[in-house]
């Protein structure tokens, strides 16, 4: 009884921190944050129109061949992988009755993730190298997957989806920002402000994989200081904190499956 009293009060702690306190000091900010940005408030962005501020584009996409590498070596092992709602149970709730989101995370809000990083060195090279880089992972849409319209926890970061593994017809795997409907390309990155309503679908037979990104939204002083110290806060809040604790538990799963999976070494060369 002891145990659960407390698990209650910790929960209501939870809740009043995030939604009570948290939030309307991030909903209030972001007033300010729409007329301070340097990239425009619009749901997309478009990189060679802020080249100043996109100078990572280019390179990521560069180089997507080598991250794909990468993740080709992972989807054998996706009904391994957590679903979104598995790390993050706070964004997650409204794709929580489905298994058809998987996701692999290399960063979270700033936090890094060692043992997912250690599996994909190259793609962590290539995204260590991008000013601002607060959140990294592999989103994975299975067939018939619709993510229903939500907005994103704070402007103060923009979000970047660099196509992967793309199903056709591309029409029937699509995001909506807004009012504004895109279609991923591979190889090509997709910059949106999620703090607007979005949705997206995979109405497709096939996998959808994209690398998703949040990064630093570039802003004038002094509210760019402002929005690093939201940001740092964010990062130790219970909504992060929890997430970096249950993407702990799936990596000890990981290790254990990827372990039991690899190829024993030869003893000579």
């Amino acid at each position: 009884m002891r145990d659960l009293s407390f698990k209650k009060i910790r929960e209501g702690l939870r809740y009043f921190l995030i939604y009570r306190v948290g939030e309307p000091i991030l909903r209030n900010f972001e007033k300010a944050i729409s007329k301070s940005s340097k990239i425009g408030n619009t749901p997309f962005f478009d990189a060679q129109k802020y080249p100043e501020y996109f100078e990572w584009v280019p390179m990521l996409e560069e180089n997507w061949h080598l991250i794909r590498e990468e993740l080709d070596r992972l989807l054998p092992y996706q009904e391994n992988l957590p679903n979104f709602q598995d790390i993050s149970p706070d964004q997650g709730y409204s794709t929580s009755t489905d298994n058809l989101w998987k996701t692999y995370f290399l960063y979270g809000y700033g936090v890094k993730s060692p043992e997912s990083c250690d599996r994909c060195p190259e793609t962590t090279r290539i995204i260590e190298s991008i000013p601002g880089l607060k959140t990294a992972f592999f989103s994975i849409l299975l067939p018939g997957k619709h993510i229903p319209e939500h907005r994103g926890p704070f402007k103060g970061v923009i979000r970047c989806l660099l196509g992967l593994k793309i199903p056709e017809p591309r029409e029937k795997c699509r995001i909506r920002v807004k009012d504004e409907v895109r279609h991923w390309e591979e190889g090509k990155c997709l910059l949106f402000d999620d703090s607007f309503p979005h949705e997206a679908w995979n109405e497709t037979d096939g996998i959808r994989v994209v690398l998703f990104l949040d990064i630093v939204r570039p802003l004038g002083l002094p509210l760019s200081w402002i929005n690093s110290l939201l940001i740092w806060l964010i990062s130790i809040s219970p909504y992060v904190r929890d997430g970096t604790a249950n993407q702990k538990k799936w990596n000890r799963r990981l290790d254990e499956i990827f372990n039991r999976n690899r190829r024993p070494e030869t003893a000579h060369q």
